[in-house]
């Protein structure tokens, strides 16, 4: 089930929008280039760069004696790496469809912040629930599952369409399609951490139900954007 087009219409250019899918595609061909010097140091970068738990748990108990600033930098870092070309488009598309609405409503700097702090919120619940692993997360899928909690309370009565393969098409509601999807990662979630197969890698659901619960908070928090409607961009 692939989300193809939404039918709610903005009213500004999405630059921030824009500028983060341009960023994480750069990034993502910068690890291509390292990829091309070998597997060990490609492994290197994810393991400096993404969310590995144990790290963070190890740099919290020797705190004060050492920094703590290098070891969290991973939780800013780790949002704009990817694991793939797939992994990198179907992150890249949801926050496409989705985005423009939610920086549209919060404007462009807040937007941008917003996005961080969801990215940082599922971070923290992907560490605080999958405690002792060594395995590092990447993506920006936590950030964006903020973004998609955002348009789930901003705009429930949207209509998404979407691609059912090989060729159904059908036009279905932001809430039921954007509730689905949360449900999904959280019974996905529950299911790894009681089978434990997070410790041996996968997808990283609890920081997109992490990530979902921060754009609902934050949305609500949050002051909607001054003088928004004035014309309509497409």
């Amino acid at each position: 089930m692939i989300p193809i087009r939404d039918d709610t219409p903005r009213f500004s250019t999405p630059f921030v929008t824009y500028f983060i899918i341009a960023l994480n595609t750069v990034v993502f061909v910068f690890e291509l280039s390292v990829g091309g010097q070998g597997h060990r140091a490609l492994n290197s970068l994810i393991y400096q760069f993404g969310v590995v738990p144990l790290h963070f748990e190890r740099a919290l108990a020797a705190w004060p004696a050492s920094s703590l600033a290098g070891s969290f930098l991973p939780l800013l870092t780790s949002m704009f790496l990817h694991g793939s070309w797939l992994h990198l488009i179907g992150n890249m598309w949801f926050l496409w469809i989705f985005g423009d609405n939610v920086e549209d409503h919060l404007g462009h700097f807040i937007y941008l912040l917003f996005y961080l702090v969801c990215g940082f919120a599922a971070a923290v619940a992907h560490i605080l629930l999958n405690a002792g692993s060594n395995v590092p997360s990447v993506g920006a899928s936590g950030a964006i599952a903020g973004v998609m909690g955002a348009y789930f309370v901003l705009y429930p009565r949207a209509h998404v369409l979407m691609w059912f393969p090989p060729i159904f098409l059908f036009h279905l509601p932001a809430w039921l399609v954007l509730g689905y999807w949360f449900f999904m990662q959280f019974l996905s979630g529950t299911a790894t951490s009681i089978a434990e197969t997070s410790q041996s890698g996968g997808i990283a659901f609890w920081a997109h139900v992490g990530g979902f619960v921060a754009g609902v908070v934050l949305i609500k928090v949050l002051p909607e954007r001054p003088q928004r409607y004035r014309y309509a961009a497409w």
